[in-house]
């Protein structure tokens, strides 16, 4: 059998799927979409898994709401081991229309790449296993399947953590391919092998009864937007380090390097902006704790008054490395934040979103079978990478089956933009990852 053939041959089906795919506004927020708009993606799964020989397939109602497509393919063997397919089909809204070079919902080709919401996270995932499965032929899976394909992953509810955990059989595997990460650029095979975690506070800080005029007052009266200025330049040095009390920051990455031109390029900086930190790019973006102001409630300066403000706050992010406890983490940054409080004003912090960090057992017969499958399917070694993004189901299906390999790969690269405005996937990681895939569902055995 000729799988590289085979999915060249199908890239046309797997590009007008994908097109089906992106012009459903899947985004799992009933403020912003219709949720009869989710409901079309989760249907449109069970379609095409039906296609492909997957059995009891249905729509199951999570905790908040949103519905997982689970199925299941059985091998011709009774002692095959079991691979669990994961993806999700919810997507992020497009943000800023006006951003996008191409409607957001309409997979658009350009300069080698297909554009669209969703197009690389993670609907390009979903495509990339049934063009694997479709190479594969009806007899050409000596493994049994399960899919399972979630709804609500982009807004961070839980609802498929807690189906885990209450139908725990159901999923259980020995193989866990996670298809919502990417390689390290096109072309070069990567699996994800840690996950830093997450701690999401907001912190408000008031000292007035209300609004002052600065000519009357200040100077002398504490102005909270200042005192929280002032508290959140102490969460990181001169150099960029994110310098919490009672923190480490001095950690390094052992993998593959994450090579500081490239990651320029990919981050888009500006002529002449330096780096965050002390250490290389691969610490401090995968190994080390970073902390990130997400928002601030303050006056815009349209419209602002000449007057002290008697409160501000902010949204704060945490990313957690593996190796440190997310409670203990959150614990230290809400401490720093009061500690550092100056002039005696009032500070409350209020807990929003806990992640665990990640870190993936590597060494066993999924990993071994998945690093040949990637050489052969690309054409060099596969390399390890960390991810500064947070995935707590990872952590719910290491829990609940902690003898399963969980591997975390997939089609979104750094060039895709994922969560921003022109998202894309570039068509050349479908149809290899989709090649590897494949021989890794043939050649994988306990």
């Amino acid at each position: 059998m000729d799988l590289r053939a085979n999915i060249s041959e199908l890239m046309p089906r797997a590009r007008a799927d994908l097109a089906d795919l992106v012009a459903i506004r899947s985004v799992a927020d009933p403020r912003q979409f219709p949720p009869e708009e989710c409901e079309r993606a989760a249907t449109w799964v069970v379609d095409r898994f039906a296609e492909v020989g997957f059995t009891d397939l249905g729509l199951h109602e999570t905790s908040d709401g949103s519905k997982a497509v689970y199925g299941q393919r059985a091998a011709n063997r009774p002692d095959a081991p079991t691979v669990l397919l994961y993806a999700h089909y919810d997507v992020q809204p497009p943000l800023d229309d006006d951003a996008w070079r191409t409607p957001p919902f309409q997979l658009t080709e350009a300069n080698g790449r297909w554009y669209g919401r969703g197009a690389a996270d993670c609907k390009g995932n979903i495509v990339m296993h049934l063009t694997a499965l479709r190479a594969l032929g009806d007899a050409g899976v000596p493994v049994n399947l399960k899919l399972i394909v979630e709804g609500s992953e982009e807004q961070g509810t839980g609802g498929l953590e807690d189906f885990v955990v209450g139908n725990p059989e159901l999923l259980r595997a020995d193989a866990i391919l996670v298809c919502d990460t990417g390689n390290a650029a096109v072309g070069q095979p990567a699996t994800t092998v840690t996950l830093r975690g997450l701690v999401n506070v907001v912190v408000t800080v008031s000292a007035l009864d209300g609004e002052l005029h600065s000519g009357m007052f200040g100077g002398a009266a504490p102005d909270a937007l200042a005192a929280l200025i002032q508290i959140l330049s102490t969460l990181r040095d001169r150099a960029g380090n994110t310098t919490i009390a009672g923190l480490t920051h001095d950690q390094t990455w052992t993998g593959a390097p994450y090579p500081t031109e490239q990651f320029r390029a990919d981050a888009g900086l500006q002529d002449g902006v330096g780096l965050l930190g002390d250490g290389s790019v691969s610490d401090m973006i995968w190994a080390r704790p970073a902390v990130t102001v997400l928002g601030l409630d303050c006056p815009p300066v349209i419209g602002s008054a000449a007057a002290i403000q008697p409160r501000a706050r902010a949204r704060l992010n945490l990313r957690v490395p593996p190796g440190t406890d997310a409670v203990k983490a959150q614990d230290a940054l809400i401490a720093h934040l009061h500690a550092a409080a100056p002039w005696g004003v009032r500070v409350e912090v209020v807990k929003e979103a806990l992640g665990q960090p990640f870190e993936a057992r590597t060494g066993g017969p999924a990993y071994r079978a998945l690093a040949g499958a990637m050489r052969d399917a690309y054409g060099r070694e596969m390399t390890s990478l960390g991810q500064g993004g947070s995935i707590p189901l990872a952590n719910v299906f290491a829990d609940t089956y902690p003898d399963a390999e969980i591997v975390l790969m997939g089609v979104e690269e750094p060039l895709a933009l994922i969560h921003a405005p022109n998202e894309s996937v570039d068509p050349t990681e479908i149809a290899n990852l989709a090649l590897a895939e494949a021989l890794f569902l043939q050649r994988y055995t306990k």
